[in-house]
């Protein structure tokens, strides 16, 4: 037997292993013979498990096929992996016998050893794997963490790389569009622009494109900006520019001479131009108007030595589709040559002329007349306007005159703004004609003419039925007639604007009904007036009429009560307490209110039953009122519109901020206020000047000492009919000096 083996191992060909032994039984199959190199690597991979050496392209080594039969090893397992169910059960059998180990390969019919090395484990609460086909029982490094090795294709990593790099270099802004960037840019005030464009030239480019000043207004930041760069966004601006104002641009004047050309040449498409104030340079002016024709708007009031007859003549032949034109204060313009621009501008709408001369002229008047298109027109402060310039712009020249009425027989008038102010050359006579003639008027102003009364000024408002806007400013021959008729007239209902400033004979005979007759009353100005605090107590009784709500309030009309003698602190006090009081019906809907109200079980209910039921115990059941829903929490209610109150300037600080609070909603704190405010005006009334209100405290202290110690005998210090003198029953005497007894 000892010779038999020798010559047995000598004529094999292989070692005998456990993969041997697997491959007579057909079960694995038989793996080739492993020389030096593969046998050393397949020992190394089972006994560290990189898994750097799994994609060396090299075969893996079977767990069955190791000359190892000892204990086994855990090298097997990844822990980068959540499951650990292979590594632990191959695809042979699911126990592990000894500890952690796999016993080697034997014939099925060699008894195996029950020990304890070798009695099976099996994982408790881990499911049974399944047959892996391949027979593999370690677990792969996932492919997103596992490194690369020599002879393994890099094209999904080089892809996988070439992704990210473009997601960290993604350049969003630059691969923007160029209109979404403009769009974006938009947003942007001009002074945000102005300084996004040093961040680079890029942005500097983009923050001057003129895209993005198509409506250029330097009013608000002229200050803050210098005369390059101005220029130079007008200059950018200028194929886009179509509304240009330059109101106040007082840096431009040393620049006007050199860039006037460079300016006007690009600036071809404007639209509406402001040169208000500007010092712009008269050539400059001349050159814009003519490359202009489109303009629309021109704006050149307040430029006393720029604007000539030669400029506005120059305006008539260049731009014909004007319907704005100011040039109040320009004093060497005069109506000679504003009739060119009235006979060249059929578009005409809205002429402002205030300050100017030359009114006695009824040229212009008659231009007017003739064209019929003015809906505004600014005469504020022309002396020179008289009663027959008046009736030449509403009447004509020699009008043909109706004998029933005796008025003349016009087309009326388009006019719907008409400012007369410190004409003080009108009088009644040429008030009167625009009676009849001027139905859509809805703005009058005639401060400040002095010589007109209430019989020419009614006239005129009695045929004014959309009048809104009447001012009536320091005209002293108003009375209170006047107040009276207005409140009868067509116009009281959409009286929106009032002003009877300085009208001293007005008081709160003609206030009171006018007050009653215009709902829509916004502002009101009767400073310096007769009214009282009557008036200002009419004035709250309108605002409350406008009702409450669940929002904050705001300011419904204003009031202007200052040095007015006969309106007191009690009246101020009235008007701040009906800004912050709200009344407790304010917003309650009674229709709406679950009526909670049930009659109660009377005992009748009981005593109509059976002596069987009621000795039975089983009665009718009697249906009970169903439960009140419950009630809903009311939301807070404010006043709708409050009244904006300028009164003495002692009062004015409390008035102010008791108007804040009331428009943050906290009424509250504006009701401690008002209250606070009335404790300390009627302690300061009481105390009076010069000690007047001592004595009278003290006076009133000894009058209440003599009623408390009045003496029974005393009967002059008691009334008729046995009343103290503040109504006090006299006290019935008692002793023994009974009369009668």
């Amino acid at each position: 037997m000892t010779s038999m083996l020798p010559d047995e191992i000598a004529g094999s060909p292989e070692p005998v292993t456990p993969t041997s032994m697997a491959s007579e039984d057909n079960t694995l199959g038989a793996n080739p013979k492993l020389k030096t190199r593969q046998r050393l690597l397949n020992g190394l991979h089972r006994i560290a498990s990189s898994p750097s050496l799994t994609r060396m392209g090299r075969p893996r080594a079977s767990s069955l096929g190791s000359r190892r039969v000892g204990k086994g090893s855990m090298s097997c397992v990844s822990l980068n992996s959540p499951t650990y169910g292979q590594c632990f059960a191959d695809g042979t059998t699911p126990h592990l016998r000894g500890p952690l180990s796999r016993p080697p390969a034997v014939p099925s019919n060699t008894p195996v050893p029950q020990d304890d090395h070798d009695i099976p484990i099996r994982l408790v609460g881990a499911e049974q794997p399944t047959l892996n086909p391949a027979g593999q029982t370690s677990i792969r490094v996932p492919s997103d963490i596992r490194p690369s090795s020599r002879g393994t294709p890099l094209e999904a990593t080089k892809a996988t790389e070439i992704v990210n790099q473009k997601q960290r270099n993604i350049r969003f802004w630059d691969d923007t569009p160029v209109e979404i960037r403009m769009e974006i840019l938009r947003y942007l005030t001009p002074k945000e622009m102005v300084r996004c464009s040093r961040v680079s030239k890029s942005w500097n480019k983009m923050c001057f494109d003129g895209q993005l000043w198509a409506n250029l207004d330097v009013s608000a930041y002229y200050r803050d900006i210098t005369v390059e760069a101005l220029v130079k966004i007008i200059v950018a601006a200028g194929p886009f520019l179509r509304d240009l104002n330059l109101r106040g641009c007082i840096q431009l004047k040393n620049a006007w001479p050199s860039e006037a050309d460079r300016i006007s040449s690009v600036c071809r498409n404007l639209v509406n131009i402001c040169v208000e104030d500007c010092r712009i340079d008269r050539s400059a002016l001349h050159l814009l108007l003519v490359r202009n024709p489109s303009l629309v708007h021109v704006d050149m009031a307040a430029l006393t030595t720029t604007v000539t007859n030669a400029t506005v003549k120059i305006l008539a032949r260049s731009c014909p589709n004007v319907e704005f034109l100011d040039v109040s204060f320009c004093k060497r313009v005069n109506s000679r040559a504003l009739r060119y621009v009235v006979a060249s501008c059929p578009k005409l709408r809205d002429l402002r002329v205030g300050h100017l001369g030359g009114f006695d002229n009824q040229d212009l008047m008659l231009e007017i007349f003739k064209a019929n298109t003015l809906e505004r027109l600014i005469l504020a402060n022309c002396a020179t306007l008289t009663d027959a310039s008046l009736k030449a712009l509403v009447h004509g020249e020699d009008p043909e005159i109706d004998v029933l009425t005796d008025l003349p027989i016009v087309p009326p008038r388009k006019l719907k703004h008409l400012d007369l102010s410190r004409c003080r050359g009108l009088s009644e006579a040429g008030i009167k004609a625009l009676a009849h003639n001027v139905p859509d008027l809805e703005g009058l102003q005639l401060s400040h003419c002095t010589h007109l009364g209430d019989d020419a000024i009614l006239e005129v408002l009695r045929t004014t039925p959309l009048l809104t806007h009447l001012d009536l400013e320091e005209l002293e021959n108003l009375t209170n007639n006047f107040l009276i008729e207005l409140s009868k007239a067509p116009c009281a209902a959409n009286l929106e604007h009032l002003n009877l400033s300085y009208c001293d004979k007005l008081g709160d005979a003609g206030l009171l009904p006018l007050l009653k007759s215009c709902p829509n009353l916004r502002s009101l100005d009767i400073d310096n007036t007769r009214v009282s605090d009557l008036s200002m107590m009419e004035i709250c009784n309108q605002a409350r009429k406008r009702g409450y709500g669940n929002t904050l309030p705001k300011f419904g009309m204003r009031v202007a009560v200052f040095d007015c003698g006969n309106v007191t602190w009690a009246g101020i006090r009235e008007v701040l307490y009906n800004n912050s009081h709200v009344p407790r019906f304010a917003g309650a809907d009674l229709s709406k209110t679950p009526d909670q109200s049930f009659s109660p079980l009377s005992s009748s209910s009981f005593s109509s039953l059976s002596p069987s039921e009621s000795s039975s115990g089983t009665c009718t059941p009697v249906a009970l009122p169903s439960p009140a829903p419950p009630l809903e929490i009311p939301l807070a209610i404010y006043p709708n519109e409050i009244v904006q109150l300028k009164c003495f300037y002692g009062f004015q600080m409390t008035v102010d901020e008791h108007t804040k609070r009331v428009l943050r909603g906290d009424l509250a704190s504006a009701i401690r206020l008002e209250r606070k405010w009335a404790d300390f005006m009627i302690s300061t009334e009481e105390a009076g000047t010069g000690g007047a209100g001592v004595r009278r405290r003290r006076r009133r202290a000894r009058e209440a000492e003599m009623l408390f110690n009045a003496d029974d005998d005393d009967e002059g210090t008691y009334g008729p009919a046995g009343l103290a003198p503040l109504g006090r029953r006299r006290r019935a005497r008692s002793g023994g000096n009974c009369v009668v007894m």
